[in-house]
């Protein structure tokens, strides 16, 4: 179905059992498949690909080159069914791939609102991407990553399959993340460390800057203290079990994983 509305240039292909929404623009050479939505507003550039069961929330853009919603990239997919589903009011810039999940773990990549993907970024099969999340040029995610709200990746940053990466962190440029992210945390290097804390972020959550020292005493106690960090956890949980910042933060750290924590230091013990 088509809106009349849209406005598909000659050159594009849209195949028949595409749903195309109110005031859709697809510009010339795109292309997109018989299984796609694009919601309303929605607006594809030249030489963009639409393929798969993939959705497209309402005002989306993507941009020239794009490619959202191919198979995965997986030895082990067989050609089964499987999604991708975008939010509204993102932002997806020139050449980011974006796939499809796996059937044997629950078949469906999921992308939030109002977030950035900026050129040649890839967000890999099975992963779950927040809402008002930026990955600059050529981040890469493997497999089954997730990423909360409000989190930013520098240029070139690598994060490894099944890695979680709380939300309002921060990974720096050219980062190689192997270990889960704690909310808030700060990661850098190659292998990646955890230097401290978004403060930057942490304010714009709304938190006081008395949370903020609160919450920053308490990472200190725990990826600084004398014991391993699960141990230091452990020993000053109940001080704090009155802050919900922390108490989010304890979860995470408490969440089951197929990674390990990043810690502050290459020789500290998780």
């Amino acid at each position: 179905m088509i809106a009349a509305s849209a406005s598909i240039h000659p050159t594009s292909v849209v195949e028949d059992g595409a749903h195309i929404g109110e005031n859709v623009t697809i510009g010339p050479f795109c292309y997109v498949g018989n299984a796609a939505t694009l919601n309303d507003g929605v607006r594809l550039m030249s030489h963009s690909v639409v393929t798969g069961k993939t959705t497209i929330g309402e005002r989306t853009a993507v941009f020239h080159g794009a490619a959202l919603g191919a198979e995965p990239q997986n030895v082990n997919y067989k050609g089964e069914e499987t999604e991708l589903r975008i939010g509204s009011d993102c932002v997806i810039r020139e050449g980011v791939t974006m796939h499809t999940g796996m059937p044997d773990a629950g078949g469906i990549t999921t992308v939030g609102s109002h977030s950035m993907f900026l050129a040649y970024s890839h967000v890999a099969h099975d992963c779950h991407i927040g809402s008002h999340v930026i990955l600059s040029n050529n981040v890469m995610l493997g497999g089954h990553v997730t990423v909360g709200d409000r989190v930013i990746m520098g240029g070139g940053a690598a994060v490894h399959q099944f890695c979680r990466i709380g939300h309002h962190a921060f990974i720096g440029g050219l980062a190689a993340c192997s270990l889960d992210v704690i909310p808030y945390g700060m990661l850098n290097g190659n292998p990646g460390i955890l230097g401290g804390l978004n403060v930057i972020g942490m304010s714009r959550s709304g938190m006081s800057k008395a949370e903020i020292h609160t919450v920053r005493r308490a990472f200190k106690q725990i990826f600084h203290g004398e014991g391993t960090v699960r141990g230091n956890l452990e020993a000053i949980r109940h001080e704090y079990d009155n802050i919900p910042a922390l108490v989010d933060l304890f979860a995470f750290m408490d969440g089951e994983s197929h990674r390990g924590l990043a810690s502050a230091a290459k020789e500290k013990r998780v």
